[in-house]
Formats: C-alpha cells, structure tokens, sequence
C-alpha cells in the first residue's frame, strides 16, 4: 500500500486549447497550451505599477470573457522582471506575478509574465511551469475539460 501513495498521480491528457480559471478570482477563459514555452503569459492591459507594504505591485485588466466591451481588474505583487527576445530580435521586459490556474481539476500556482495580448487569440498562454508532471498535450484536441478544482 505505501508504494502506491509514493507514485506521482498520472498526468492528464488536454488539448491544445482549454478553458481556465484564474483563481482566486475565478475568471474563466480560453487558454492555449504551449508546450514551447517555459513561462505562461497573462494578457494585461492599462498596467499600473504601485507599492505596497514595501513590494512592487502591478493593477492591470483582462477583458472580460462574457463582455469584450468590459474589463477586469487583478492586483498581484511582482516576483520579478524577465527579458523576452521576440522573433523579430527586439527585447522585452516584462513583469512576471505568480496567478492560481485551474486546469480540469489540476490546480497550479505558478510565474505568469505579464504582456498585451490582445492582438492574439488567447488571453492566455499556459507554459510548462504551469504543466510539468501534471499535463500532457494532445494536438489534436481542445476543450477537453472544463475547470473543476476543489
């Protein structure tokens, strides 16, 4: 019996898109799975960087899944800045937050850097930190779960 609660669970299978809650504020939305990225990323809009109880701290807006023409605003404390280097070769620097996700059941706490995304699909993009030793991809899925975290 005791070597059976030594194994790691197994690792569920998802799509390459899948829906998402950011928890604890419970906002629900579409996600790519990225398998290539190390860091998952959070579209954030109107940034606003503040202090408090002696940290940097970041404001920013999603869009509200149910209503483009809303907002939603998230407070997190910056964990740090990371350099992206885009595909055209110009540098980025981003604030990275650590956010809740709940994948199916799967619940993760992990970095999200912090960037616009609003010219792309997902407001969402969910890397490996978010999925190690948890997730698998299946490319030819999507929407195989919905978020169900206890």
């Amino acid at each position: 019996m005791a070597a059976q609660q030594d194994r790691p669970a197994p690792e569920v299978i998802m799509g390459w898109v899948e829906r998402v809650d950011i928890l604890p504020e419970g906002i629900q939305l579409k996600a790519k799975m990225d398998t290539g990225a190390t860091t998952s990323s959070l579209n954030a809009l109107n940034k606003q960087f503040f202090e408090q109880d002696g940290q940097e701290w970041i404001a920013f807006d999603i869009v509200d899944p149910e209503n483009e023409q809303n907002t939603i605003r998230i407070k997190r404390e910056i964990t740090r800045y990371v350099r992206i280097i885009r595909h055209d070769g110009n540098h980025q620097r981003r604030p990275v937050v650590r956010i809740g996700l709940c994948m199916g059941d799967i619940y993760r706490e992990a970095e999200m850097s912090l960037i616009d995304r609003s010219e792309l699909t997902y407001q969402v993009l969910v890397g490996r930190n978010h999925m190690a030793g948890a997730i698998l991809v299946d490319s030819a899925r999507t929407h195989t779960q919905r978020p169900a975290c206890p």
